[in-house]
């Protein structure tokens, strides 16, 4: 059922104590609170359809709030009616109510599990909120219900781009375009995208430039355009595309925020904060969004007027929590985290096995560390050897967490469930999980770079299951990034992440996890046998070189000059420091914090004891 819906805005009455928190409009016990096992779907009374019927049509004749009347009459006697849920989803998502949307239309996928327009509404609400692993749920399944609809695998193909995997995803938009019959610019424009966050910048550009040929008006298109450009390093181009989308669409604000970066690449700091400042005059007293607020903090930060970055970074991380909801999972970490350091124990591991080395296949280097402590610079250092391949931030580790229950049939969960590999019928069970996580990187095309028989692997936080990586591959090189504390939180707390439980929206919070993961290393390292190097962001800063060589020795290879010109290795990194590693050495992020030390305060008591542990000190700016 699809029924034009005018909008209709949430109401601005005071919230009824009785109602369910996330806005639907029903009771709590009719909604979030609502056992689906005590109301199986049955044959609704007589006069239940005929309401539903006539809130269709009272939406269709612009009556919005009539059509919720009736919509929470009919789901208040019956909450499994469908066509009420549908409908009342609807009504939610124009008015702009995300949370009530969401409960909805989970209830419609658990109640209609076959329904493929309500897992096509899930998986993208999901992954326009950043929960890519439950949206890939619910994508893939809407391509087992309907694998000929193109709309389904486009779906798929998007979850698996942002996910970081891209090599995945790209085969879906192809079956998306083989499936719709034309040449759709917007599944081009989609491909395109994906071709760039593979690194293939050629294909990329002539897609996007079918896709806008065929379609000029599409903002979408000429957005992922000019940030194709200006990740390319092709400023005067990317500044032609933004030229003609503004000329188009002379109000989307997401146009001068891509401008204000690409000045900001260019060092023009003071044009870039007056393209912001337009948006904040447009947007009258809403100002400027979260994303915006922290570009404008970057910038402002770079042109050394820290109280006033500051003070944008808070104000863009409070948008985040208040608007996008975003919060840190502190529970859910603090669990994870325990369970780990009680099964990875010196006298369980004394008895547990280890995968063997296939030293006939590709050989990863984990890069560990937490997000914004410059593993994306030893990466593109040491990518830049002949030998070595980028992996980029590989979800593999990730993903063989998720999937290791099932593959060793345990009722446990992870890492509970690596007991199994005492059992005889899953001795080897490690083996299986090397071999796993090797034939993702073939199907990644990781190892595409000709000469190269090393990869490296740098997902943020893989640090949290080095135990795992430690038994998967016992010879591979671990080299671990530290850079001073205050500058990882500072950092962090900078930037729109999402890894570590949603740590980063707040100061207190990166400072909280970043405790936990750094803790749980100093576990590993007690009670197991690690190849393990630690390596200090400063001491690259300062000696180059020697970092270089050290790092180089220490996984097994020769000395190479290209190492230390890693600027020149045009490869598009796929994190927030694609732009940082495009330049040569620099050391204006080398102890950063100095300059936001007042600011930082609050977690400086909590980050002094790791701080000495690490050989730092809190200074003041000299």
């Amino acid at each position: 059922m699809s029924v034009p819906i005018p909008m209709v805005r949430p109401n601005d009455r005071p919230r009824d104590p009785d109602r369910c928190a996330c806005g639907s409009g029903l009771r709590h016990a009719r909604c979030c609170g609502l056992d689906l096992d005590e109301w199986p779907p049955a044959a609704q009374a007589e006069h239940l359809p005929p309401l539903v019927e006539r809130a269709i049509q009272a939406l269709r004749a612009g009556g919005g709030e009539a059509a919720e009347t009736l919509c929470v009459a009919v789901l208040e006697l019956a909450p499994t009616s469908l066509d009420a849920l549908r409908l009342l989803y609807q009504i939610r998502k124009t008015g702009g109510l995300r949370q009530a949307s969401e409960a909805l239309i989970r209830r419609v996928v658990a109640l209609a599990p076959n329904d493929v327009g309500a897992a096509l509404e899930l998986g993208l609400l999901l992954m326009d909120t950043g929960r890519l692993a439950e949206a890939e749920i619910h994508a893939r399944n809407s391509v087992r219900l309907a694998p000929d609809i193109a709309q389904a695998h486009n779906l798929l193909a998007m979850v698996l781009t942002e996910a970081h995997k891209p090599q995945f995803g790209e085969h879906h938009y192809r079956m998306a375009l083989r499936l719709s019959g034309t040449r759709d610019p917007i599944l081009l424009a989609n491909l395109a995208w994906n071709l760039k966050n593979q690194g293939r910048m050629a294909e990329a550009r002539q897609l996007y430039e079918e896709s806008a040929a065929l379609s000029p008006d599409v903002p979408q298109t000429l957005l992922g355009w000019a940030r194709l450009e200006e990740a390319d390093r092709n400023f005067e181009a990317a500044a032609r595309v933004l030229d003609r989308a503004e000329t188009r669409f002379p109000s989307d604000a997401r146009f001068k925020l891509t401008r204000a970066v690409l000045l900001g690449r260019q060092h023009r700091y003071e044009e870039a904060l007056a393209v912001l400042a337009t948006i904040a005059s447009r947007n009258g007293e809403s100002g400027l969004a979260a994303h915006e607020l922290l570009e404008k903090g970057a910038l402002l930060d770079r042109i050394g007027r820290p109280d006033e970055a500051f003070a944008a970074f808070e104000a863009g991380k409070r948008q985040g929590r208040e608007i996008g909801g975003n919060r840190y999972y502190a529970q859910e970490a603090e669990l994870l985290i325990g369970r780990l350091k009680a099964f990875f124990t010196a006298g369980r591991l004394s008895i547990l096995p280890r995968a063997r080395v296939l030293a006939e296949a590709p050989q990863p280097i984990f890069i560990l560390g937490f997000p914004r402590s410059g593993t994306t610079l030893v990466e593109q250092i040491l990518s830049a050897h002949p030998r070595i391949a980028a992996g980029d931030e590989l979800p593999i580790i990730g993903e063989i967490t998720a999937t290791l229950p099932r593959l060793f049939e345990s009722p446990l969960s992870y890492p509970d469930a690596l007991a199994e590999l005492w059992m005889a019928d899953h001795a080897d069970g490690l083996d299986e999980l090397r071999d796993y996580y090797l034939r993702k990187v073939r199907q990644l095309g990781v190892m595409q770079k000709v000469g190269a028989s090393r990869f490296t692997d740098k997902m943020p936080l893989n640090e949290t299951h080095l135990g795992l990586i430690a038994l998967l591959f016992p010879e591979a090189p671990l080299i671990h990034v530290i850079r001073h504390p205050l500058d990882v939180v500072l950092s962090t707390f900078s930037h729109d992440l999402t890894h570590g439980f949603f740590c980063a929206y707040e100061l207190e919070t990166v400072a909280r996890h970043y405790l936990l993961v750094m803790d749980l290393v100093e576990h590993y390292r007690r009670e197991m046998t690690l190849r393990y190097l630690p390596v200090r962001y400063e001491t690259i800063i300062d000696d180059q070189e020697a970092s270089v060589r050290r790092m180089l020795a220490f996984i097994g290879e020769s000395f190479d000059q290209n190492c230390l010109n890693f600027h020149e290795n045009h490869r598009y990194a796929r994190t927030a420091s694609y732009a940082q590693v495009a330049e040569k050495l620099y050391d204006r992020s080398r102890f950063r914090y100095r300059r936001y030390l007042r600011h930082l305060e609050p977690v400086v008591p909590m980050l002094r004891p790791i701080i000495e542990r690490l050989g730092y000190t809190v200074d003041e700016v000299p």
